[in-house]
């Protein structure tokens, strides 16, 4: 038997050998992956969660934003806010809004120079 083993070629003595490394190469490669893998699902949770958190807290946010913008809109706040600074601001009169026309046909700007124009030379100064 040992004369049988002194006549093999190297390649088939460890042949087996290398079958088994490679099975357990693979078999390493298959479980960092599977880490690596729930690693990566992990993070991606809490950044989610995160993302949720920050949604909610700028819609919070939004809201509060909100009610004040109508809170300060509001007559009473704007009369109050009027006599605070002494603005002295009242009603416009029906002589100083004017009324301007878009035109269909696309010259826009001419038209709006001419009614500018004209507006300005009908206006009786006070």
């Amino acid at each position: 038997m040992s004369r049988n083993r002194r006549n093999q070629s190297a390649a088939v003595r460890f042949g087996p050998a290398l079958k088994a490394i490679l099975i357990c190469a693979a078999i390493g490669g298959v479980g960092v992956g599977y880490v690596w893998h729930k690693t990566q699902v992990v993070l991606l949770g809490r950044k989610i969660v995160e993302g949720e958190k920050r949604l909610e807290q700028l819609t919070r946010e939004n809201r509060e934003l909100e009610k004040q913008s109508a809170y300060l809109k509001s007559p009473a706040v704007l009369k109050s806010l009027i006599m605070k600074h002494n603005l002295n601001l009242g009603m416009t009169h029906p002589d100083q809004v004017l009324l301007l026309q878009e035109p269909r046909d696309g010259s826009r700007w001419q038209s709006m120079n001419t009614l500018l124009t004209q507006a300005s030379t009908s206006r009786v100064s006070p």
